[in-house]
């Protein structure tokens, strides 16, 4: 027996979404098969003390080996999954009812002379219309009894209508108006025949016309001044709304088709697919393939198709409809491609609105769980990173274990808004109290070789700043880090060590803190042998020539080595290429982040941006105060002073930036128009602008 620990998936992992779980042996076997409105909640429940959990529940969970799930839109597509699947399956452990019985159905009996609404279990018979399954069955009975306000048919047995139809009296059901009463003749055996056609009818989803027949019946009445008839009207047509609501969800019976979606990144992607039959999900399939090659959906799809079909030994199986996210180019040959196959027509085509376009959300929302799931156990699996990092050791040919990995990125527009990003990996796990971000400017924003040397220069002169005050150098050893993270700045939004950075890199007050005397065992850079040349050379100018630095380039996934001619190609399985995908892809994240973030702010600008002494926070002082820049810029320096904390040096600061004309004349030599108090009292008197010499109106 397996123990339940073993193959608890992580909280994490586990969606709080409604949706199907199933159990299995370590044969595979599926021994249970649940559903849940919550699927997190639910599947923690049977990873409890096992002392508490009932005697059948912990004989499962300990006979299990493993346990998956599936994500559905609502949980009446859970129970129907749920049924599905207990019927393929036949899990062991699956006892739903006491009473050994399946799960209720909405039976319309059409092949009798009197069709009868009824609630049925168990096989299906000939000439019996079904609906549902519908859990538990206090929802059937309630949807029953909402149907026969408007459509009164028979639902007493047979004995009952005998009784009825010899003492020439209708049951109760017939006295309250919720049946026809066809055993005394209220109705003909045609027009009660067409009741329950109708009845069929709305519950196959055909439910406007009923619906707009009894709005203009309620119109009619109270035109007619029958206002309890326009009620009882009213009420019914609540009823058919609520049944309505009930079972929009549920897709035609006629429905027959294979949904597929997909989740993707660069690297890997993510395919679900759900089998649709009589309008019921009859199963689900999942797989995660890698990315050889930057292909299109359409090419995903397409290469899909024939896998997925071409592999299959009984033909028939492809359904009438193949419901796909996105059409491949060639959409016509495939749908004849698979036509031939099943040797009748097939329709290719994505659904656009309504309950299939539904579903195929549902399905893309299983297809994104199960990406992250892959994902998330890749990298949190402590063996896997362990493996990979003493991979990429061999590889590398390095002597010291990869303790901390950097990665750093370019990011940018057309030369604009250049930024760099660094993020940090420390035991194959993220650290992202040492992410920072750089801004580049002036000539080192001229490309991307000059970018990348000087992130590397100012990230690695900290380094060796922090290593002098420490008393160590760049010589091999590690100096570990003491200081706790910098509250002012725990995004890193900064430079390294947490001072502002200028744009050469300088801090802007005062020295950094000892932040980042803890040296990478390897800096990886995004790109090919020019991003690695221009790392190399900015340690070499700080005089650092013992980190080793590799290049990961995005194209073809090759490993750039400094001063090598060929690129070093690990295999596409390698877990050692895939973490060095992983630190890309999250440095490449972060500088795109942060670029956004740049470029935002640039596109939006202020009069009061630049003026020394004058930050946000005193900006929204005096626009709160003030309310606009333009009545700041009317005020006064005396009037700037009201605003709080704003002082008198500010206040003139701030009115000599805003009014550069008034500084400019008062920077203008005074030998020009030496004049004494009266004569200026006097020209001013006379209206003569002292500024240009004009006689003024």
């Amino acid at each position: 027996m397996a123990d339940p620990a073993s193959y608890r998936p992580r909280t994490g992992e586990v969606p709080t979404s409604p949706g199907v779980y199933r159990f299995r042996d370590p044969d595979g076997r599926v021994i249970y098969v649940g559903k849940a409105k919550n699927l997190r909640s639910r599947l923690a429940s049977y990873f409890q003390d096992p002392n508490g959990l009932h005697p059948k529940t912990r004989a499962m969970v300990f006979t299990a080996a493993s346990v998956e799930w599936t994500v559905v839109g609502s949980e009446l597509e859970a129970l129907q999954l749920e049924y599905t699947w207990i019927k393929q399956y036949t899990p062991r452990f699956n006892i739903m009812y006491r009473d050994d019985k399946s799960y209720p159905y909405l039976a319309v009996t059409m092949n009798e002379k009197y069709p009868r609404v009824q609630v049925m279990r168990g096989d299906k018979r000939k000439g019996v219309k079904y609906f549902g399954p519908f859990h538990p069955a206090k929802a059937i009975r309630e949807t029953v009894d909402l149907m026969l306000r408007v459509f009164p048919v028979r639902t007493c047995s047979s004995g009952v209508f005998r009784r009825a139809e010899l003492s020439g009296r209708p049951c109760l059901m017939g006295y309250i108006d919720k049946c026809a009463a066809p055993c005394v003749d209220r109705i003909s055996q045609a027009g009660h025949r067409q009741l329950a056609q109708d009845f069929c009818d709305f519950m196959a989803g055909d439910a406007q016309k009923y619906i707009r027949r009894l709005e203009t019946q309620m119109k009619e009445a109270v035109a007619d001044l029958r206002y309890e008839d326009a009620a009882r009207r009213r009420d019914d047509i609540a009823a058919l709304k609520r049944v309505f609501e009930r079972n929009a969800v549920v897709l035609s019976e006629s429905t027959e088709a294979d949904i597929f979606a997909f989740a993707d990144d660069e690297l890997e992607a993510a395919v679900q697919v759900f089998h649709v039959r009589d309008g019921r999900i009859r199963g689900q399939r999942g797989w995660v393939v890698e990315k050889v090659e930057d292909v299109s959906g359409a090419t995903m799809v397409e290469q899909l198709l024939e896998q997925v079909y071409g592999s299959l030994e009984d033909t028939s199986r492809i359904p009438r409809e193949v419901l796909v996210p996105e059409l491949p180019e060639n959409a016509d040959q495939v749908a004849a491609l698979l036509s031939g196959m099943r040797g009748a027509q097939v329709s290719l085509r994505v659904p656009q609105r309504g309950d299939k376009s539904s579903l195929m959300e549902t399905v893309k929302e299983n297809a994104v769980l199960a990406l992250r799931v892959h994902k998330t156990r890749r990298s949190g699996d402590l063996t896997t990173r362990s493996a990979a990092l003493r991979e990429l050791q061999d590889a590398l040919e390095l002597p010291e274990p990869l303790l901390r990995i950097e990665c750093y990125d370019i990011s940018h527009v057309s030369g604009t808004n250049v930024v760099g990003s660094m993020v940090v990996v420390e035991d194959g796990m993220p650290k992202k109290a040492d992410y920072r971000k750089f801004s580049v400017t002036g000539e080192a924003a001229r490309d991307d070789t000059a970018a990348m040397r000087n992130v590397l220069t100012r990230r690695f002169r900290h380094y060796l700043e922090d290593q002098e005050r420490s008393g160590t150098f760049a010589t091999g050893e590690i100096a570990l880090e003491t200081d706790p993270p910098d509250p002012a700045d725990p995004a890193g939004q900064t430079g390294p060590g947490g001072a502002a950075e200028g744009p050469s890199g300088a801090p802007a007050d005062g020295p950094s803190s000892r932040r980042f005397a803890y040296p990478p065992s390897l800096v990886v850079v995004d790109g090919g042998p020019p991003q690695v040349a221009s790392a190399v050379q900015a340690l070499a100018d700080l005089g650092i020539t013992d980190l080793p630095v590799v290049g990961l380039a995005k194209r073809l996934e090759e490993l750039w080595l400094p001063g090598e001619e060929f690129p070093l190609v690990l295999p596409r399985a390698s877990q050692g290429l895939y973490m060095l995908q992983r630190i890309r892809d999250e440095s490449h994240r972060f500088a795109i982040t942060f670029h956004r973030e740049k470029r935002g702010k640039s596109m939006v600008s202020s009069a009061l941006d630049g003026i020394e002494g004058l930050g946000p926070a005193k900006q929204k002082v005096l626009l709160k105060h003030f309310g606009s820049v333009k009545r700041i810029r009317a005020a006064s320096v005396d009037q700037l002073q009201e605003a709080r904390g704003i002082g008198p040096a500010l206040a003139a600061t701030v009115h000599a930036a805003l009014h550069p004309e008034i500084s400019a004349s008062e920077n203008e030599p005074t030998e020009a128009m030496e004049v004494d108090d009266m004569a200026s009292a006097d020209r001013v008197t006379q209206g003569i602008n002292l500024t240009t010499g004009e006689i003024l109106d």
